[in-house]
């Protein structure tokens, strides 16, 4: 019985430092990950929101001649 006990301790000494590496969240590689990943998801957000941008100005094309005022009722006509 007194083996028994001992093996136990022993065992759940042995298997504490195992979990405890496993839960530790503040791992350099999984901060780094972490800050790309929401790099590259704000990177796609500010991508998208230009095309809609984009797409609502080339919606409504409008047309301006500069010269308008320049010319003369016969200048474009022969």
């Amino acid at each position: 019985m007194r083996k028994l006990v001992v093996s136990a301790i022993m065992l759940g000494f042995l298997s504490g430092p195992v979990f405890a590496q496993a839960s530790r969240s503040d791992d350099p590689i999984m901060i780094k990950e972490r800050e790309k990943q929401q790099q590259a998801e704000a990177l796609d957000k500010q991508y998208k929101r230009t095309l809609d941008q984009t797409r609502k100005e080339s919606d409504a094309p409008t047309r301006n001649d500069p010269w308008a005022n320049m010319r003369g009722p016969n200048d474009g006509k022969r």
